[in-house]
Order: structure tokens, then C-alpha cells, then sequence
């Protein structure tokens, strides 16, 4: 999305009552000292109660090549980045800090203390500090990263994921906003959110500026989202958990979510890149994504299904097994 707060990956509801997704007998994990053959010839961790930690894991090692490139073409528009932090001065600052914390509850150890646990693990996993969570109440499922300067950086999840996903998928989107913040995605969505509203109001050619940044900015967007998708499953350790969120995303409440197929859902992402391979298709495909901030449902799926597979990944997963047992010889 386009807009000052930051972007992120999901759906939330509201925490006050028990979700039977969250008793201790669905607390079951992936993460071990082996691996085992997954979905489509994926390799997963078995074996153990908590996932395989990725202790020197760095965020180019996931990163997303659209990502990469795109990150390149933004950090050479000249001033970006100056001319972002002006923008985002102090009182725009405490604006968003203020919003953010009086309208929410902070999670901790004595607060929805399942919640903080689930932070620090994913945390943990992924190598990085864990920032402060709070949970909103909207009946809108949306998650969302914030980092200003200066300052410890917050996610914020609304009420209606809660109740919408299990455990393991709930600690899938905590892991993709860590993904932002590993990967520094917080600041340049912000400044470039900035920038881009700014530019609407500069005389003569600041729209069509404005335009063609946030153009710009929007295939920024979409291939950072693809890089977080990555970093839920690196904390999952399983592609049917990421999916299944995806899949929620596109079609899913709590009364449907337990009904769902995360094969089906992968056959009609194949279905989606047949549709769109004549060039009516591609055209049409290009005219629906252009100004989307995050890639289709069926896109992502398809993108960590093909990545869950790959040897890049696999690498990292045998990488972090094998640094686990060398620390316990």
C-alpha cells in the first residue's frame, strides 16, 4: 500500500477470547537435526520442538533478486534519501509513533505472553533484535512495520489475523515483517512514501515526478514483499505454512479457514501463469499489477513454493543444521 505507514503482509482478529488453532496440543514444530522430503520435493526439518536457528544468517542471503535490482534503481535517485528525512521530521515522527501506541496493546511477557513468545522465536531464528509488537483492534487483517530514526522499531498486527490463522501461520507473518526490518525495507518505505505524497504538491512537473515514482516505488514494494515471503519460511521451515496464510489472505475467514487446500490453491497459481502466458494475458497481468503495492496471493504462493525447492534454500536450511550440531559436539 501507498501511504505513510509502512507496508506489511497480513490479517488479524481479536485476541480477547481462547482460538482453539492455539491450544498447546497444536504447538507441534518444525526445526531439527534432519531433513525430510516436503510438499512438491521440498526439504523440511523434523525432530525437534523449536525451528533450526539461522545464527549468522545476513539479509542478502534471502533477499529477493527483483529486490536486489530494485533497491539499486531507488538508491540511485539522487537525494532520496536526504530528502526523506526532511520530510519525515519530528512532528511527522511523533504523529505516527503516538497513533500507533495509544490505539494498541503492547505485547510482552506478562502481556499475551503466547504472542511475545512467538516474536522472540521468530527473532531468533532469523538472526535480528526483536522489536516491540503491539496488537490493534481492526476488523481489517493487517500487519505493518514502523522504524524511525532514532527509535526502537514496532510491529503492529490487528485483531481479525489472530483469530484467522494458527500458531505456526501467525508466527509466518511475524516472521515477514522481521524480514522487513532485517532488510531496512521500514526506512525506504518511509521515506519513499514521503516523498512521493510531497511530490504531488511541487508545481508543473510534480505530478507526472510523483507518478513516475510511485510507480517506481510500487515495484519496489512488490519485489520486497517477495523477500519477506522468504523470511517467513525461513522461520516456518515449512512452504504449506506460508501458503496457507497467502491463501487466507486471498479467500480465508475463521469460519472457511480450517477447509482450506494449500495444493489447491498451488494448482490454481498454475492455472493463474497459464491464463496469462498469451499476450492478452500478460498484458492484462501487467495492467492488474502495476499499481498493486503487493504481488497477488497466487504469485507469492508460487514464488515460496519455487523457492522452498530451490538449492538456495536448501543450502541456507543445511547451512544452519550443520553450525547447531557443530555447537553441540
Amino acid at each position: 500500500m501507498a501511504s505513510i505507514v509502512l507496508s506489511s503482509c497480513c490479517v488479524w482478529p481479536k485476541p480477547s477470547l481462547p482460538n482453539p488453532k492455539w491450544t498447546a496440543g497444536n504447538r507441534r514444530r518444525c526445526g531439527a537435526l534432519a531433513l525430510r522430503v516436503g510438499p512438491r520435493g521440498s526439504e523440511v526439518p523434523v525432530g525437534r520442538a523449536y525451528p533450526v536457528v539461522f545464527r549468522n544468517l545476513d539479509a542478502d542471503d534471502f533477499r529477493h533478486p527483483l529486490d536486489k535490482q530494485n533497491t539499486l534503481l531507488l538508491r540511485a535517485i539522487p537525494g532520496l534519501n536526504e530528502l526523506g528525512k526532511a520530510l519525515l521530521g519530528p512532528v511527522a515522527e511523533q504523529v505516527m509513533l503516538l497513533e500507533n501506541i495509544g490505539t494498541s496493546v503492547l505485547v510482552s511477557e506478562n502481556q499475551l505472553s503466547n504472542l511475545h513468545q512467538l516474536m522472540v522465536e521468530a527473532a531468533k531464528v532469523l538472526n535480528t533484535e526483536a522489536p516491540d509488537l503491539y496488537v490493534r483492534q481492526n476488523p481489517a487483517p493487517n500487519a505493518y512495520t514502523l522504524a524511525i530514526s532514532g527509535r526502537k522499531p514496532f510491529i503492529v498486527v490487528h485483531t481479525s489475523l489472530v483469530e484467522l490463522l494458527s500458531r505456526r501461520e501467525l508466527q509466518a507473518v511475524l516472521a515477514h515483517e522481521l524480514g522487513h526490518l532485517k532488510c531496512d525495507h521500514g526506512v525506504w518505505l518511509t521515506f519513499a512514501n514521503i516523498l512521493t505524497l510531497g511530490a504531488y504538491s511541487v508545481p508543473g512537473l510534480g505530478g507526472l515526478i510523483a507518478q513516475s515514482l510511485e510507480e517506481q516505488l510500487y515495484r519496489w514494494l512488490r519485489a520486497a514483499e517477495l523477500t519477506c515471503d522468504r523470511a517467513a519460511l525461513l522461520v516456518a521451515q515449512d512452504p504449506k505454512v506460508v501458503i496457507s496464510v497467502l491463501m487466507k489472505l486471498a479467500g480465508g475467514c475463521p469460519s472457511l479457514s480450517d477447509h482450506l487446500n494449500v495444493d489447491a490453491f498451488l494448482e490454481q497459481a498454475r492455472s493463474y501463469d497459464k491464463a496469462a502466458s498469451s499476450p492478452v494475458g500478460w498484458y492484462i497481468r501487467n495492467a492488474q499489477m502495476r499499481q498493486l503495492s503487493h504481488p497477488l496471493p497466487v504469485l507469492r504462493a508460487r514464488e515460496i513454493d519455487e523457492w522452498s525447492r530451490s538449492q538456495e534454500y536448501k543450502s541456507l536450511l543445511k547451512r544452519a543444521i550443520q553450525a547447531e550440531v557443530a555447537q553441540k559436539v
